[in-house]
């Protein structure tokens, strides 16, 4: 892990992937939200509703995996002192919290016609609306510990917030609620689903491009961060060459 702890060589891994990350992964959200909202069957009770998926559970894995993904940057950045934890941190947090409110924003759009209800203080909901306040937490702690140069409150959250993942992930089973169980399921002898392989080829398809753009957007991000360091630290030499 160490190998990619210099911006330089960080920056040039990053320079070589941002680009492809992001054609592909256009290519494949396009792909899977045109067939999905055009070219997949209704589901039989839900109607037409059902194409919400395609963008809701996308952003929903994606709001959670990045937030696991947060927790780690954090825990490298608070135990290991590794130099671009923290930039890695700082540059999920935003997405994360964008995907996870397109989660809640999408499941609310799904549940009226499902439900009959925008919202309900369902476990499924509730925890991933914790999960979003646990982001937007974490985007206020790190911007104002950034202005004193610290970041040690915002990764101990980050970590700590980790405790939400299973809750979201088995707030199904362990309660009775509204929401649906998982239609995808992983095990050790492999994976089963419930979807129908012309509504569960789009939503991998989907799943696979919002992933992808997730990586390029935290690359650009990480990227730009890197350059305002670097010209904060030039600007830094010039002043104390005229002071």
């Amino acid at each position: 892990m160490h190998r990619f702890a210099n911006p330089a060589r960080f920056l040039r891994i990053a320079r070589v992937l941002t680009l492809p990350l992001t054609l592909l992964g256009l290519v494949l959200t396009a792909a899977g939200l045109w067939i999905g909202l055009f070219d997949s069957p209704p589901d039989y009770q839900q109607g037409e509703s059902v194409r919400i998926m395609y963008v809701h559970v996308p952003a929903a894995w994606l709001g959670s995996g990045g937030y696991l993904g947060l927790a780690v940057a954090s825990a490298v950045a608070l135990v290991w002192r590794h130099p671009l934890a923290e930039i890695a941190a700082r540059a999920i947090a935003p997405v994360g919290a964008a995907f996870t409110a397109i989660c809640l924003i999408s499941g609310s759009l799904w549940g009226k016609p499902t439900w009959g209800t925008y919202w309900v203080w369902d476990a499924r909901l509730t925890s991933m609306l914790v999960l979003l306040f646990l982001y937007l937490g974490y985007l206020a702690l790190s911007s104002a510990e950034a202005e004193r140069g610290g970041g040690k409150a915002a990764s101990i959250l980050a970590i700590v917030g980790v405790i939400n993942l299973p809750i979201i992930k088995y707030s199904v089973e362990w309660w009775n609620t509204l929401h649906q169980g998982s239609s995808i399921k992983l095990s050790a002898t492999g994976a089963s689903s419930s979807i129908a392989p012309e509504m569960l080829m789009p939503l991998l398809l989907s799943v696979a491009g919002f992933s992808l753009l997730f990586g390029a957007i935290v690359l650009m991000r990480m990227r730009a961060a890197l350059a305002e360091q670097a010209v904060a630290a030039r600007s830094r030499r010039i002043a104390a060459a005229y002071t």
